[in-house]
């Protein structure tokens, strides 16, 4: 008997890390898997910009969504906008402005759970962003006005972009703007971000079991959700750009995620190109409002989807835009940061920006 019951006591030793970690990633998956719902407060014309209501029909249903149409509804490329988490269409409108500028049509929605979209039953992941942006594309290529388009997200709607990328040869080009490089990763961060005490040897396989508790109920594998793997997979022109002073997303995940795609293309000839641009004391936000920035993202676009503009013109036009962030919603808007899930899970407000 006693040899039983040591067996049973080292049995329980053992089994205990392992049910408490399981407990903790159940109760990260309740409290942070479900975005705030956060209908937009501004829309297209108090910016300047003309716009269409329409709807991009996603497995998830009927999102919202505007269509800005640039250079009067000519043809010519366009441009997806994916935002970021606990947020909504709205807060891409600046983006709109300066790619509006210079001469391409925009679509923006808000992504299932987020924005004026009913509140979502199972956990929201980059797999959801990443399907609702391939319905948003489909969408956009489907206007009269469109002969090409790209795809830019923000944060977790930068992992959007590069699944939908990857998962249709179709899309001409890629920004993906202050994205996390892996789901592991990404939650190991938001323990830091909440401070959380897990020193490494419990933070790393507690990050690991979280993700994987977090995915679970929609069935995901976690390399299928991952932005530094999904561009291996996609072999079009991208622009992977970060805030060099990112406190919520260290710039260190971008480089994972342009590393990635040069070595994915590495042998094959004439490969599309791979840029990354650290915008200097940018941080997790609004990077829009460096006129570099703008430049750069203008620039590339015109390049790689055939104007409309040259692409010196476009980064001109792009430059001089009026770009600038929209008032905060009443109280901290914690949309387009990747802290929110595990601040929310402690109660925090949101981390804002320096």
């Amino acid at each position: 008997m006693p040899t039983v019951r040591r067996a049973g006591l080292i049995a329980g030793l053992t089994l205990a890390p392992f049910a408490a970690a399981l407990r903790f990633a159940h109760v990260y998956r309740q409290r942070a898997g479900f975005p705030h719902r956060r209908p937009p407060m501004s829309g297209p014309t108090e910016l300047g910009l003309p716009y269409e209501e329409t709807v991009v029909e996603s497995d998830a249903g009927a999102l919202p969504a505007w269509f800005i149409p640039a250079r009067g509804g000519a043809p010519g490329p366009g441009v997806v906008l994916v935002h970021g988490w606990d947020s909504a269409r709205d807060r891409t409108l600046p983006n709109a402005v300066f790619l509006h500028a210079a001469g391409f049509h925009c679509l923006t929605f808000d992504v299932r759970g987020n924005g004026a979209n009913p509140a979502e039953s199972l956990p929201v992941s980059a797999g959801e962003y990443g399907a609702d942006a391939s319905a948003a594309f489909v969408t956009l290529l489907a206007r009269p006005e469109v002969t090409r388009g790209g795809i830019m997200g923000h944060s977790m709607g930068g992992i959007g972009a590069i699944l939908a990328a990857a998962a249709d040869p179709r899309v001409g080009a890629v920004v993906s703007v202050s994205t996390p490089s892996d789901p592991s990763l990404m939650v190991r961060q938001t323990f830091r971000l909440a401070r959380l005490p897990f020193p490494g040897p419990i933070a790393t396989p507690l990050s690991w079991i979280t993700t994987r508790v977090f995915v679970r109920p929609r069935g995901h594998a976690l390399r299928a959700i991952s932005a530094r793997h999904a561009v291996r997979r996609y072999r079009g022109p991208i622009l992977v750009a970060h805030g060099r002073d990112d406190p919520i997303m260290p710039v260190e995940h971008a480089r994972r995620i342009a590393s990635a795609a040069v070595e994915a293309r590495r042998g094959t000839i004439d490969p599309a190109p791979v840029e990354l641009l650290v915008v200097d004391h940018g941080g997790h936000s609004w990077l829009y409002e460096d006129e570099a920035f703008r430049r750069s993202v203008a620039g590339f676009l015109a390049r790689e989807l055939g104007g409309p503009l040259s692409p010196e013109a476009a980064a001109a036009a792009a430059g001089s835009a009026d770009a600038r962030r929209l008032p905060d919603l009443e109280g901290p808007l914690v949309g387009d940061r990747a802290a929110a899930p595990a601040l929310a899970m402690v109660g925090r407000s949101s981390a804002r920006e320096p």
